[in-house]
């Protein structure tokens, strides 16, 4: 659950409307999951932080702030002339737009032995955060967990994710919207 009014009213926006509540508020918004992710990994060595383009890079470099600034790499869902060298590349569904993206990160930017933390703003059906999970573990990283700003606990993603043994923290967890009843956040 949100932790002020301020965040639950900019997360209940951004639930129904994504494109639109966070953009605008950019820094209000992502300020209560940088406390809520360093909280909730406190203690826990975190090396770089990897998102996916492109709403999730403002978060995460928000949170990167909370942990010591560590360097924030961003997933690019299709090849560029900016990639150069080898590369991780992940397959993601997304359920969003309808199509299928590759998540491509230089294989410069992760190395084996750190300690990753994912960040990114939706947890639905999970397949984002899936190819991101690939990413850390096909260079031979530490998955330290996923900070997510908003998840949608009536889709299957959150339990997919946790079930794979990942440590799953998010800041606003949705139990159910409708343009009748709006958002309803979950107890926990």
């Amino acid at each position: 659950m949100p932790t002020s009014e301020q965040a639950q009213t900019l997360l209940s926006q951004y639930a129904r409307e994504p494109s639109d509540a966070l953009r605008a508020q950019i820094v209000e918004a992502f300020l209560p999951l940088a406390g809520h992710v360093a909280r909730r990994f406190a203690g826990r060595p975190v090396d770089k932080i990897l998102t996916i383009e492109a709403s999730g890079i403002g978060i995460a470099c928000v949170a990167a702030t909370r942990f010591n600034n560590a360097p924030v790499v961003f997933a690019r869902k299709s090849q560029s002339i900016n990639l150069d060298g080898e590369q991780y590349v992940a397959r993601v569904h997304s359920y969003t737009h309808g199509n299928d993206n590759t998540a491509i990160v230089a294989k410069r930017f992760l190395n084996k032995g750190e300690h990753v933390l994912i960040i990114d703003d939706f947890l639905a059906n999970g397949s984002a955060l899936q190819g991101l999970i690939k990413l850390v573990r096909d260079a031979g990283a530490t998955l330290v967990g996923a900070g997510i700003c908003v998840e949608k606990a009536f889709q299957p993603g959150g339990d997919l994710i946790r079930n794979m043994g990942v440590r799953v923290e998010s800041l606003a967890r949705v139990k159910s919207m409708s343009e009748e009843g709006g958002v309803v956040f979950c107890d926990d």
